[in-house]
């Protein structure tokens, strides 16, 4: 009856989170077309890299021109640049509503971004990819099971980056601002996670360097899944490192929430 109730509220959540995103559309539609310049400009810097080669480190361009539109499609669903909301809510004191609410925490915020995750994919994620293969010669999935694993491997990554998020976020509960923990930890992730560039493009010491971090499973494994660079043994791997990551942050994340509202002050009535 319990679990019933928790899934209900979650369900529902996520859905009211899903109205606020599709609720925006002029926004979203502007979201789209400044993701897609982007996304052009992009391609014409990744591609002079090639100098005529057929292939580079395993992508060929067509691989290539790809990747930049999976990768600019990503940012809205993954909320790669920016997300501030749980440590505005410390700030202006309405964690302390959020802390009332009959379920945990990190599942209250989870509902709600899962919504906005979803939101974001629909309006910006998918439409923007549908644009790429107007526009260019791109690659796509081949079987339902690369399909699969491109499902699998995008939920994973979005499992990974609301961690992380979450998080950064508990930084609030020691500082008053906490904006350059933010700012810092967000740029961090854009350029070790693989969004700039394909990782496989960098120096070996520098990839070794990022896949001691979480952030290449948070866009590098799943651009590689679609592109299907990653097969078999290493792609079975690959979501299994994407799935760890993802436990790990969620327990990490509970131990400073803990200690976090042990020390939260709300002042105010």
């Amino acid at each position: 009856m319990w679990f019933n109730f928790c899934m209900r509220l979650f369900l529902e959540l996520t859905s009211r989170s899903l109205q606020r995103q599709l609720a925006y559309r002029i926004s979203t539609l502007a979201g789209l077309g400044t993701n897609f310049f982007w996304g052009v400009l992009r391609i014409s810097v990744i591609t002079a890299l090639y100098h005529g080669e057929a292939i580079v480190a395993g992508l060929s361009i067509r691989d290539a021109v790809t990747f930049t539109g999976l990768s600019q499609a990503s940012i809205g669903f993954l909320s790669l640049f920016s997300w501030y909301e749980l440590m505005y809510s410390v700030y202006d004191g309405s964690v302390g509503v959020d802390l009332l609410k009959p379920m945990g925490y990190f599942r209250f915020w989870l509902a709600q971004d899962l919504g906005r995750a979803l939101g974001q994919l629909a309006l910006r994620g998918v439409p923007l990819i549908l644009f790429y293969a107007l526009f260019f010669h791109i690659t796509t999935p081949s079987t339902l099971w690369q399909w699969a694993a491109v499902l699998a491997s995008g939920m994973l990554s979005w499992l990974v980056s609301f961690s992380f998020r979450f998080l950064v976020n508990l930084s609030s509960f020691w500082t008053p601002n906490a904006m350059g923990v933010g700012r810092f930890a967000f740029s961090l992730a854009l350029f070790t996670s693989g969004f700039m560039m394909p990782l496989r493009f960098f120096p070996e010491w520098f990839t070794h360097f990022c896949y001691a971090t979480p952030f290449p499973s948070i866009v590098n494994t799943l651009v590689e899944t679609y592109l299907g660079t990653l097969r078999g043994v290493a792609l079975v791997n690959a979501l299994l490192a994407q799935a760890a990551w993802a436990a790990g942050l969620i327990v990490f994340g509970q131990v400073i929430l803990h200690i976090g509202l042990r020390r939260l002050v709300i002042l105010g009535g």
